[in-house]
């Protein structure tokens, strides 16, 4: 069924860990409700928007990468393509970015 996906470590880790977000995300709404309030973001959002804007945030970073990774590759002069797990850090370091100041 799912012989199309290219299921590496790296895909693994990422669904894995916006599952965990959302599970915490919804012990944590159930413990304590969210204010709207707002950050750098034009708009006044509550947490759940800025999980959603900051997962969005976070594909477009790793879509990026993998864009231009073989660039890079020819642009740095290295052996092979960057790896997968670079663009993982710059998204989950942008949606933490959103999440806290967003």
């Amino acid at each position: 069924m799912f012989n199309w996906m290219a299921w590496t470590l790296p895909v693994a880790v990422f669904f894995t860990c916006i599952v965990l977000m959302l599970i915490g995300m919804t012990v944590w709404e159930l413990k304590s409700p969210t204010v709207e309030r707002r950050g750098f973001l034009p708009i006044a959002t509550t947490r759940g928007d800025r999980l959603f804007i900051g997962l969005l945030g976070a594909a477009y970073v790793n879509l990026a990468f993998v864009a231009v990774s073989e660039k890079l590759m020819t642009w740095l002069s290295l052996a092979q393509e960057p790896s997968i797990w670079i663009s993982f850090l710059l998204s989950m370091a942008l949606l933490a970015l959103i999440m806290r100041r967003g």
